[in-house]
């Protein structure tokens, strides 16, 4: 139970009860998928069983707020409302403006508490970074040993006083076949994040980038974070402990190992920095969602998809292996190392001239993981809409040579490519005409011919990205996004990644 202090303040402040609400807006939404729905299932399954050792009790409901907690107050009166401050997608935030306004008007206080370093009402990013740090540090609220649970809720007559839909919160269970997705669940979070600080995370600043390493070199606690099972500052202050150890441990000689081992816990707690940092974007506008960053890059793209284009790109049927097989993982596994998730989203939006909003929702839908303050910020940032940040075209053909060179992970997600040579993953169509017809895939039938030209698609968004970034900072747009979401720690116009 990471997010500790809520649970811990209406303990103290008396009998509580614990309410998950299956919302159907929020089931429903584009950014929603089946997949999320079985994680969060895991999530409260493992919930019920911790609170019901504590004495405390879960009531899980479906339906819309605040209508529900409106038919609870009548079913179980309550005067306080505990909960964490929530940065999600548009259907949440107008679902907490609408919890806010039942309660002032019911006269029900609502306490809502900070669960990672994301700053709610932000004056100026300013010191923010400090702050952050301040948060990641203090220490972590206990979870309280015994919870006293309200008369009423351990007995059926406030539970059948409510409607019948509402009691009615029908939610999947985890299907057999995607047992090789991402599970969640805080205990399954430590243990991830125990293996990755103890043995797997070694490698992790080399072995971040390679779509073969990094499942196992990666901490993997991305859908704990995004799912409520484990904190920032959990991982954080985890993390810190670990380097103070190795500290400790090797104070009296140089140790190549322990090397290794810093380099990568500081790649690593500056991602845990850069995950809320994201998310502090769309806290501070949440229009960012659905809107770019200034009007300025309004009319970039095509409103209406070329639709031959996103099929392909979604599907991996792009011609491009790499890219390929990247998308048909993710679609299977749940989950991508971050330099493939932006080369997929940098092909879609300049090779393919795709509109991030066309594409973001099918990631969105895919990642068991699904952080939107991080999605979507970094939907428009590898699509060059930001107007602060560099302009970062990847080159498929160049990923898939530093870090698939011998097509170990082309091999595996596009197999019908699987019996041409190291050398003919890369570029496939090139693959002399015998070749082809002696490996039995012939570019064009039994594996698709790019669909776009490397050259001329990459010449064409590099002059095209190059001269809106101009007019960015010439109108004054880029220093206006910088002055609200830019990072403190670098000037203006340098690398970011």
């Amino acid at each position: 139970m990471p997010t500790i202090a809520p649970l811990a303040g209406a303990a103290a402040a008396g009998p509580m009860v614990a309410v998950y609400v299956h919302e159907p807006e929020q089931q429903q939404a584009a950014d929603r998928d089946l997949r999320h729905e079985c994680l969060v299932r895991d999530a409260l399954d493992e919930l019920r069983r911790s609170l019901q050792a504590r004495g405390g009790h879960l009531l899980e409901l479906h339906g819309a707020l605040p209508d529900v907690f409106a038919a609870l107050h009548a079913a179980l009166p309550f005067a306080a409302l505990w909960a964490h401050e929530e940065t999600w997608n548009a259907v949440s935030y107008a679902r907490d403006r609408r919890v806010r306004a039942w309660a002032k008007q019911t006269g029900i206080t609502m306490h809502e508490l900070p669960s990672n370093g994301v700053v709610r009402r932000l004056a100026s990013r300013n010191g923010w970074a400090d702050t952050w740090q301040q948060r990641m540090r203090s220490p972590i609220v206990p979870t309280p040993d015994q919870i006293l649970a309200p008369a009423e809720s351990v007995s059926d007559e406030a539970w059948q006083a409510l409607p019948v839909a509402m009691r009615t919160a029908a939610t999947p269970g985890i299907a057999p076949a995607w047992a090789d997705w991402q599970r969640t669940g805080e205990a399954r979070a430590h243990d991830m994040l125990h293996s990755f600080l103890s043995a797997r995370g070694r490698d992790y600043r080399r072995a971040m980038s390679s779509p073969n390493e990094a499942p196992e070199s990666c901490s993997r606690i991305s859908v704990a974070l995004a799912v409520g099972t484990m904190s920032i500052r959990q991982a954080y202050q985890a993390a810190r402990r670990r380097a103070r150890g190795l500290r400790e441990e090797h104070a009296t000689r140089r140790d190549a190992e322990a090397a290794q081992w810093m380099h990568s816990l500081v790649s690593f707690a500056s991602r845990l920095h850069w995950h809320c940092h994201f998310i502090q974007k769309l806290e501070d506008e949440p229009r960012l969602e659905s809107m770019h960053y200034a009007p300025i890059f309004d009319g970039l793209r095509p409103s209406e998809p070329d639709l031959e284009r996103l099929q392909a790109w979604r599907d991996g049927r792009t011609g491009y292996p790499l890219v390929d097989a990247c998308m048909r993982s993710l679609r299977v596994t749940g989950w991508l190392t971050f330099r493939m998730r932006a080369m997929v989203m940098s092909f879609a939006s300049y090779h393919l001239w795709l509109d991030w909003r066309q594409t973001g929702p099918i990631l969105a839908r895919w990642f068991t993981d699904y952080e939107p303050g991080i999605h979507w910020t970094q939907c428009q940032m590898q699509s060059g809409t930001t107007g602060i940040n560099t302009i970062r075209i990847y080159n498929p053909y160049k990923q898939a040579e530093e870090h698939d060179a011998a097509g170990v992970f082309v091999r595996r997600w596009v197999p019908e490519l699987s019996a041409l040579s190291d050398a003919d993953l890369i570029r496939p169509e090139h693959t002399p005409l015998m070749m082809q017809q002696m490996t039995g895939c012939l570019v064009g039938r039994d594996y698709p011919a790019p669909i776009v030209h490397h050259e001329t698609a990459y010449a064409f968004a590099r002059d095209r990205m190059h001269a809106i970034k101009l007019m960015a900072q010439q109108s004054g747009s880029a220093a206006r996004v910088y002055e609200q979401h830019g990072s403190r720690r670098t000037p203006l116009n340098s690398r970011t990644r």
